[in-house]
């Protein structure tokens, strides 16, 4: 094996650029290399991490970005200390409303992307290896006017889960992160129509980012950042998700 390496996609903004930040300074690697499709704010890392920052402007949804990681992991061989799968995005609004392609974009993103690069990392992966995937609240209930994409962060939370179990024998530990709202760019796409009138509730990125680098040294397979967030979480586990359902549309005035 090669250079220890930490990789995050989704490293331009929000949750996965503050766990590249704090990835830096935990684990020290060689080399930090965030995978995203603005090749500027990735080089704009360069300026604020501690360590070697390589720039990876990849579309994830498409064949080329997949193989343009893939490559650059099989020329290069690293010990991959870390594999943080942050890239994703949702829209809320009724199915019928949402453009086919970002339908199909949200499965592709959310769920085949990270699958991927999960897979083609695998043979860098060892002993006391990391997997961070960025699931949400939503994996835990249907979220109506959300439905594709809490559909897809449920596949990443028991993905993650199942992932867990299989490798633990291998030594390398699985973590699914399981945010509620929280203060990025994604409500800038995802809540462009307003569907989503009221949040309890709006935690900062470097809140689930440490409670993430935490969670990481724990024995869980995934965590809940926040104390809302777990009575939340409980409520879902306790009530029908009929009566889940019923009341997030209340809220939301949704008919």
């Amino acid at each position: 094996m090669g250079k220890k390496v930490v990789i995050v996609t989704g490293a331009s903004s929000g949750i996965g650029k503050e766990l590249a930040r704090g990835l830096a300074e935990k684990f020290k690697p060689d080399e930090l290399w965030a995978v995203a499709r603005n090749r500027e704010r990735l080089e704009s890392l360069k300026d604020i991490l501690p360590v070697c920052v390589r720039a990876v402007p990849a579309d994830l949804t498409a064949e080329a970005g997949l193989l343009a990681l893939k490559t650059l992991l099989e020329e290069e061989r690293p010990s991959v200390k870390v594999l943080v799968n942050a890239s994703g995005f949702g829209i809320f609004e009724r199915f019928d409303r949402i453009p086919e392609g970002d339908n199909l974009g949200m499965v592709d993103l959310n769920c085949r992307a990270l699958t991927a690069v999960t897979q083609m990392a695998f043979p860098y992966l060892h002993a006391g290896s990391r997997v961070v995937n960025i699931a949400s609240m939503a994996a835990f209930e249907p979220v109506p006017y959300g439905g594709v994409y809490a559909a897809t962060k449920a596949y990443v939370l028991s993905f993650s889960r199942a992932l867990a179990r299989e490798w633990k024998s291998l030594g390398i530990k699985v973590l699914a992160v399981c945010p509620y709202w929280t203060k990025t760019a994604f409500f800038d796409r995802s809540n462009q129509n307003g569907v989503i009138r009221k949040f309890e509730v709006m935690y900062e990125p470097s809140f689930i980012a440490k409670k993430t680098l935490a969670a990481m040294d724990k024995r869980g397979d995934y965590v809940v950042p926040g104390a809302y967030s777990k009575f939340t979480h409980a409520l879902t586990k306790l009530l029908p998700h009929s009566l889940v359902m019923k009341e997030f549309m209340r809220r939301q005035k949704l008919k």
